[in-house]
């Protein structure tokens, strides 16, 4: 048996929830940013732009208790959330000013629901920011939380070094992440500061930056000791 589920993940899935009531519509609004000129002896016309970034906007509710129409188990790691804990993700989400990731999913069912918080077949799966978030608590509904989210696609962005190769200039991509980058290394044998700037920021010449901000010593460089913690910037 499969039915579709939705998911919101954070941070490379640190954390992690099904929608514990499907929304009864999935709003996606997907745009265009053309422009209409007028042209002498032609009239209008209208020059076709890149499209806008996708919207998506969902309306549930957070059930303070395990009715029937929920989709999650009512005990166990995947279990229900109290409808503040809920709440509360998101909260924490939105002030990281970090993308989070929606997931539009068929979900295999087997016995109890026994999967049915992990995604099987993906219909959708985006990086999006969090451009609202309503919620309420409605009389009469012993605590559940009514809430609207309002979400947008995230595009990310950042600077590419270039190769110079045969006079063409050739950019390196990178791999797209919504994980957050760490703010610790520890040092391992064989590391050196212009390797772990090369590792962790993408340019070991960066290696001063480590330097001045962990007060290490021009003499200190070739002792740092296996097991040092760095801080990053």
């Amino acid at each position: 048996m499969e039915e579709y589920g939705f998911f919101l993940s954070f941070n490379e899935l640190e954390d992690l929830f099904r929608l514990p009531v499907n929304p009864e519509t999935l709003e996606i609004k997907e745009s265009g940013d053309s422009k209409s000129y007028t042209i002498v002896d032609l009239g209008e016309i209208n020059a076709i732009a890149y499209p806008k970034l996708t919207e998506i906007t969902l309306e549930s509710i957070f059930p303070a208790q395990h009715y029937p129409f929920v989709l999650v188990r009512s005990e166990g790691p995947n279990r229900l959330l109290r409808p503040f804990e809920y709440v509360e993700m998101i909260q924490k989400w939105m002030k990281s000013r970090r993308p989070i990731r929606f997931v539009l999913s068929g979900v295999s069912l087997k016995g109890e629901r026994e999967d049915s918080s992990v995604p099987n077949d993906l219909a959708l799966n985006m990086a999006m920011s969090i451009e609202s978030f309503t919620w309420k608590l409605s009389a009469g509904t012993s605590g559940d939380v009514e809430y609207s989210l309002s979400l947008k696609k995230y595009v990310f962005y950042q600077a590419s070094p270039v190769k110079i190769v045969k006079g063409q200039v050739k950019a390196e991509p990178k791999r797209a992440s919504d994980k957050a980058a760490p703010k610790t290394y520890t040092m391992k044998a064989g590391d050196s500061l212009w390797s772990i700037a090369k590792k962790v920021l993408g340019d070991g010449q960066k290696y001063k930056v480590i330097q001045k901000l962990n007060g290490i010593k021009d003499s200190e460089l070739k002792k740092l000791p296996i097991g040092k913690v760095l801080k990053l910037p």
